[in-house]
């Protein structure tokens, strides 16, 4: 306003001000196309920090949900191997007391020959059950890292079946359990025969489990179809629910049931059956209609039709 009155000629002064406009009256305003432009301006710099808040918000969510995501799961994890150890804490110490105890009597009082043979037959039952716990747990882990090799050679199943069933049979009848098989003659696979029995065993074993607390019934069972031949473990046991069916199959995870599985049981078995499966490229299932009401658990191994080789 100085240099207009000053004189100033308008040129120079909008050579100093290029948003600034005389109108007619002689008075100064801002020229509309530098208030557009302030206002595309703000536009764009409004545009730019809300897209780049929302940016650097949806990562810090994503953080955070990542975050969160991981403790939830260590905290699972946790939790399954505090219940494990205390699960195998608890059955390591029963067979050792009863071990203890075995071996006291014998020392101490020197019983007749029968109740000795009867003493050293509990400790050979003892000595078996820790055995069992100890190759269970040092299965898994081997597993758990990929520290296995696998051959496969054709293995009977029929035979590989009526095995199982023969060591298992004594245990079926400790627990009140009918242990029965179904084999259809000449059904072959092309497995590793330990794998085979590994897992055979420990789905058997999960059965009588399942079955132990009230007795039962528990049907191994075999049959062909176009992606190989399934191998079938039913019993009528405790039986579980349709979102557990999973779960089963996870590492130090025994599922909370109204009819408890029985005391023998690690939660390591199913977990070996479905390692097993996957570096043998067959596959896993189970399978219940509700708790109590029993459960299917299926493997499916590729037929027999090649030659022996071996993968790791």
């Amino acid at each position: 306003r100085r240099l207009v009155t000053a004189g100033v000629p308008t040129q120079q002064i909008h050579d100093y001000f290029p948003h600034l406009e005389i109108d007619a009256d002689g008075q100064l305003i801002i020229s509309p196309k530098a208030v557009s432009q302030l206002e595309e301006a703000r536009r764009r710099h409004v545009v730019q920090y809300v897209a780049e808040s929302g940016f650097f918000l949806f990562v810090l969510a994503a953080c955070i949900a990542i975050l969160w995501r991981g403790l939830h799961e260590e905290r699972e994890v946790r939790h399954q191997q505090d219940n494990f150890l205390a699960l195998v804490s608890h059955q390591f110490k029963t067979p050792l007391a009863s071990l203890r105890l075995s071996v006291e009597t014998l020392v101490k009082r020197q019983p007749p020959p029968d109740y000795a043979k009867q003493l050293a037959n509990r400790m050979l039952e003892d000595l078996a059950r820790l055995e069992g716990m100890v190759t269970k747990i040092l299965d898994s882990a081997r597993l758990d890292r990929g520290r296995v090799t696998f051959h496969d050679p054709r293995v009977e199943l029929g035979a590989a079946v009526e095995q199982i069933a023969a060591r298992l049979s004594e245990l079926a009848q400790k627990h009140n359990v009918t242990l029965e098989t179904d084999i259809p003659a000449g059904l072959a696979i092309h497995a590793d025969p330990m794998a085979v029995d590994n897992v055979l065993r420990n789905l058997v074993e999960n059965a009588i489990a399942a079955t132990a607390r009230k007795g039962g019934k528990v049907v191994v069972g075999a049959k062909q179809n176009r992606d190989g031949i399934d191998i079938i473990v039913t019993d009528n046991g405790v039986g579980f629910s349709e979102q557990d069916s999973q779960k089963l199959f996870e590492k130090f995870q025994r599922l909370e049931t109204e009819e408890p599985l029985s005391s023998t049981s690690t939660g390591l078995g199913l977990f070996i059956v479905r390692r097993i499966m996957h570096f043998e490229h067959g596959k896993v299932s189970a399978a219940s209609a509700g708790p109590g009401l029993g459960a299917v658990f299926t493997v499916t191994w590729p037929i027999a039709t090649g030659s022996e080789g071996a993968v790791s």
